[in-house]
Formats: C-alpha cells, sequence, structure tokens
C-alpha cells in the first residue's frame, strides 16, 4: 500500500509498464497519472481547478457562515444532538440539508444510489447498518427519514434490469436489486403505462421497501416500539420544486404535498 502521494503516482507508473497490460489499459493508467500530476484540467469539457474552487467554496462558508456564528459552532464542536436520520440519494442535484435547510447538527446523514436501505444483514451491508445503529442507539435520534427523488437514474436502471436479474456491473445494478419488490410493484400494477411513468411510481415505491427494511433492524423496531423513534418518507421533484412527506405508523399515512396541491 502506497504510504504517500508521490508513492502512488509512481505506483501508478509503474503499472502502467507491466508488460501484460494491454496497450488501451495502459493509456488510462497515464491518463490518470497525468491528471493527478495536474489538477488543473477540463471537467465536462470546460476548464476547471478543482484546488482553486474548493478554496473559493470554504472561505465563502467561512466568512459568511462560520464567521458570523462562532456561538453556534462553538456549540457544535461540543457535540451533535441530531433530531434525523437521513437516507437520500448521491444524486448531486440531491442534498438534503440544502432543500430541507437542515442546519449542521440537525441531520445525520447517509447517502447512496438510488437512496436505498437494505435488509439487516451482519455481513453483506455492513455500513449502512452501522450508521443507522450509531444514529439510533448513540445519538438518539427521534425520526429516520428516506428521500427519493425525481429523474432517480439509480431507480432507471432498476426498472431496466432484466427480468432474470443478471447483471453486467460490478456494484450498481446488484445494489439497486434492493428495491426489486418496488419493481416489481410497479410493473404488476401498472404495466400499462409507459417506462417513463413507471419509474416515477417506482421512485416512491422504492422509499416504502427501504421503510419496510428498516423495520428489520432490532433496534429500529425497539424505537418504534417504545414511541422513541418515527418513519418517514419523502419524495424531492427538483423539476417542479416540490416535495412529499408521508410517515410509517401501523401503515402509511395519507402524502403531504409541499407545496399544497391546488
Amino acid at each position: 500500500m502506497a504510504k504517500n502521494y508521490a508513492e502512488a503516482i509512481e505506483g501508478l507508473k509503474k503499472h502502467s509498464e507491466k508488460e501484460e497490460l494491454e496497450a488501451t489499459e495502459a493509456a488510462k493508467v497515464e491518463k490518470i497519472t497525468a491528471g493527478l500530476q495536474n489538477v488543473s484540467c477540463e471537467c465536462h469539457g470546460e476548464p476547471f481547478d478543482p484546488v482553486q474552487r474548493i478554496i473559493e467554496g470554504f472561505m465563502h462558508f467561512k466568512t459568511e457562515e462560520f464567521d458570523k456564528h462562532r456561538d453556534f459552532y462553538d456549540k457544535l464542536a461540543k457535540g451533535q444532538e441530531p433530531k434525523f436520520m437521513v437516507f437520500s440519494c448521491s444524486d448531486s442535484r440531491v442534498a438534503p440539508s440544502y432543500i430541507l435547510d437542515f442546519k449542521p447538527g440537525e441531520a445525520f446523514a447517509f447517502r447512496n444510489i438510488a437512496n436505498l436501505v437494505p435488509p439487516f444483514d451482519q455481513i453483506k451491508y455492513t455500513g449502512v447498518g452501522a450508521a443507522l445503529e450509531y444514529a439510533v442507539n448513540h445519538l438518539k435520534v427521534c425520526y429516520i427519514l428516506v428521500i427519493g427523488h425525481s429523474e432517480c437514474g439509480g431507480i432507471e436502471g432498476l426498472m431496466n434490469l432484466p427480468e432474470d436479474g443478471t447483471t453486467t456491473t460490478d456494484f450498481v445494478q446488484q445494489w439497486v436489486k434492493i428495491g426489486w419488490p418496488a419493481r416489481e410493484k410497479v410493473l404488476r400494477e401498472n404495466g400499462d403505462l409507459c417506462f417513463k411513468e413507471q419509474c416515477k411510481l417506482c421512485e416512491r415505491e422504492a422509499v416504502n421497501v427501504s421503510l419496510a427494511n428498516l423495520l428489520t433492524y432490532p433496534f429500529v423496531r425497539d424505537g418504534l416500539a417504545n414511541k422513541t423513534l418515527g418513519l418517514m418518507g419523502g419524495h424531492y421533484d427538483f423539476v417542479n420544486g416540490a416535495f412529499e412527506l408521508w410517515l410509517l405508523e401501523h401503515n402509511l399515512s395519507p402524502t403531504i404535498h409541499i407545496p399544497p396541491c391546488i
């Protein structure tokens, strides 16, 4: 394992020189090596300096937020007491703290492809289990909120999977299969709809699958039984600027539309 940045660069160079690598693979490694050495580059066809972007972003935060609210951040430095744990998608357009105006310390967040919560499994899904256990047992969050969203690529990938469930990717397709029950329900009950409309329905049904999977975690069930924990589902529509919210109690509550439907 490389101990520092320089060794990582050298390791990539040596790797590209191995005789067994095909020419195309070596070229890819050389491109990565060059990119690491020269951070000023193009991104999506436009000139982009990632270091400068991060510097400017942090300095804006420090001068406009941190320095102006030192009492608030001094209090946060002593510990956190978030009221929510939020599962949301890794999609760059879906930032729960931004769209729900959560302040630092208010929401303990976990993001992944398609905002899925897998069932309890101490071998396959330890990352999710660890975050959940820490939030519920140690931080004592009051609510777990799972947020789906419009135009979700992970849900589209789930709906596009072949019937036999075969996969062609290393990780993504196997992961989104956690939402397979949502896919099956949508196809069973709405097989006559076009693909786009089926995806919209599956975005919400996958949230319900995740809420059901949360019930497989013993400490979540205990929290619900003791009335110290609540489960909530949500859907963020960034096309129309709308949010839907529902609760899971003994069953799913009616959906709250934000802003209200006219």
